[in-house]
């Protein structure tokens, strides 16, 4: 953390009661996989608010008989309002990949298999003694993370330096990562094969989903 920066305690903002229980069982699902636990103490308490999820593009006709380009909204998403928590937080520079330079390996092999990382974020634990800046607050109370939540500054560093770590005597040779997104290639379906065996044994050392 900065020096300069006191803890904050922001109240739950107005929710819509439409969305109420989209927030419900966003939480329920987070405890019952002990990812969040309740907490009452915290010095740091973020609100939460809720986005649409955006989906395809359709068109709709409006009043004036147009046809107006829309993008679908297919649910809603949960997210924290870390905003302060973010300013006090003492920044961690890790880089990311050029996603151009790491198109330009791939491109000379004939084969890849593309991977999603599960749940990418909520594989990296959180310090205990840090845990209670992560504390949100919901219509059903407050609760504090476990596992890295999505929404702190440095959270892409962070994993990706992890990923990095794991994969390191893989990465530009056999793989790429690009924080959860991995593509394993090979100028061989049985050499592309051997890479991916050898990346799914690495996963499973290190407890990866």
């Amino acid at each position: 953390m900065e020096e300069d920066y006191e803890p904050s305690v922001q109240s739950q903002r107005r929710v819509n009661p439409k969305i109420h229980d989209v927030i419900k069982k966003e939480v329920e699902k987070l405890l019952d996989a002990g990812l969040i636990y309740p907490i009452s103490d915290s010095p740091w308490v973020s609100p939460v608010h809720c986005v649409p999820k955006k989906g395809g593009m359709t068109v709709i006709t409006n009043e004036e008989n147009e046809l107006i380009p829309t993008r679908l909204v297919t649910g809603w998403r949960v997210c924290i309002d870390y905003r302060k928590l973010n300013e006090a937080t003492r920044k961690d520079h890790f880089p990311l990949p050029f996603m151009d330079q790491m198109l330009e390996r791939l491109a000379g092999n004939e084969y890849y298999c593309f991977l999603d990382g599960f749940s990418g974020y909520f594989q990296i634990p959180i310090d205990p003694k840090d845990q209670e800046k992560t504390t949100f607050t919901c219509p059903y109370g407050t609760f504090a993370y476990r596992r890295m939540p999505f929404g702190l500054c440095n959270a892409p560093g962070t994993f990706q330096r992890c990923m990095m770590a794991i994969f390191h005597d893989m990465i530009e040779k056999t793989m790429e990562v690009f924080m959860d997104d991995f593509s394993v290639f090979g100028d061989s379906f049985s050499t592309c094969l051997t890479h991916l065996e050898k990346m799914l044994n690495r996963c499973e050392d290190t407890n990866r989903l």
